[in-house]
């Protein structure tokens, strides 16, 4: 079956669902706003720069998991996806994936935010499975640490060829589409790699290579 792998932040979504997460956690004032937003600030700036640490990040992103119960973070989550979420999603995001659905592929989102944000958006947009950091859960608690490899960068390939191995998949005309210069390890290893809505280093290097440029942007 053919893969149709999509990045979330910036490619499905106009804009990044964990940055998002931690904009809304100050707003509810349920972290020290004044330090948690310029941390925020800080960690994306370094995303967009290609320098972003990404275990410095998710243990930084992932702290604030610890001071909530599951029903609580499923509560917050809700809002969170009401507020900032669905104003992120575009009805062209949506027709690419009922495109690649109705063509019968594996819907496949891989990700560099973490499972608690994104698992619930992936099943909202009718995703198959989901590749993301795996935040650590002991004895029902989120513990601030991450479970294996973060998919980030290079990471977003090594995870992606031990998912392939477990489930018997190939990228065999595969598609990948991403907005970001981050993601161009797994750019280069799919058949249809597809820019999308991209940073300025990514849409340079699409337009050497002869990649698919497209929007996603009502």
């Amino acid at each position: 079956m053919t893969l149709a792998i999509f990045d979330l932040d910036g490619t499905l979504l106009e804009g990044d669902s964990d940055y998002s997460w931690g904009q809304f956690l100050v707003e509810q004032n349920l972290v020290d706003v004044d330090l948690y937003k310029k941390a925020n600030d800080r960690f994306y700036q370094d995303y967009v720069a290609g320098t972003l640490n990404i275990h410095e990040y998710l243990e930084f992103s992932l702290a604030p998991l610890k001071n909530f119960s599951e029903s609580e973070l499923d509560a917050l989550h809700k809002t969170f996806v009401e507020q900032k979420i669905n104003p992120m999603i575009h009805q062209k995001a949506l027709d690419l994936i009922a495109d690649h659905r109705k063509r019968g592929h594996f819907l496949l989102i891989i990700t560099a935010t973490n499972q608690f944000v994104t698992g619930p958006i992936s099943k909202m947009l009718g995703m198959d499975d989901l590749i993301a950091p795996i935040p650590e859960i002991i004895d029902g608690r989120h513990t601030g640490k991450i479970v294996g490899i973060p998919s980030f960068q290079a990471g977003k390939v090594t995870r992606l060829h031990s998912w392939l191995k477990e489930t018997g998949h190939s990228l065999e005309g595969s598609y990948f589409y991403s907005d970001s210069h981050n993601d161009l390890p797994l750019l280069e290893q799919v058949a249809f790699p597809v820019a999308v809505d991209a940073d300025k280093t990514l849409a340079d290097i699409a337009m050497q290579k002869g990649w698919p440029h497209i929007s996603l942007r009502d």
